[in-house]
């Protein structure tokens, strides 16, 4: 067995990191392959700096927007890449938009109450206290 002899890594490496194609970043984005997302699909969060709320819809294990989303934020406040990402269904006292933010920028905020915002009902069932609960229709 020669082949192995004085050798200190695997011939095959260890696949730590993956791949997923993102429509908003529009090119592949490489990510690790497990990653820990602090919030779910259905929670209701709200942003530590900015004064509005939402619901996660979905979530990005890393940064995987266009570069030009990235830079438009003041390096100040600029969330580092290798963190998820949340698509929310968001609020605030004047309007309801799709808000995409950082984990270290967010805390639950179940105890607010429900988030009135016209997109929640397509995909979610009644707040029930502390999240929303995905429609049986769009589960697997």
């Amino acid at each position: 067995m020669a082949l192995f002899r004085n050798r200190t890594s695997p011939i095959l490496p260890v696949m730590d990191r993956a791949s997923f194609f993102s429509p908003q970043a529009g090119r592949d984005i490489e990510a690790p392959r497990s990653s820990r997302a602090r919030f779910g699909i259905g929670d209701v969060v709200r942003h530590k700096i900015f004064d509005f709320r939402g619901v996660v819809f979905d979530i990005d294990p890393v940064f995987a927007n266009s570069e030009e989303w990235y830079e438009s934020i003041p390096k100040e406040v600029r969330p580092h890449r290798e963190q998820p990402f949340y698509h929310l269904f968001a609020e605030n006292g004047d309007s309801s938009y799709i808000a995409y933010v950082s984990q270290q920028n967010l805390l639950g905020d179940g105890d607010g109450g429900p988030v009135d915002h016209p997109n929640v009902a397509e995909l979610f069932e009644d707040f029930d206290g502390a999240r929303y609960r995905l429609r049986r229709s769009m589960t697997h």
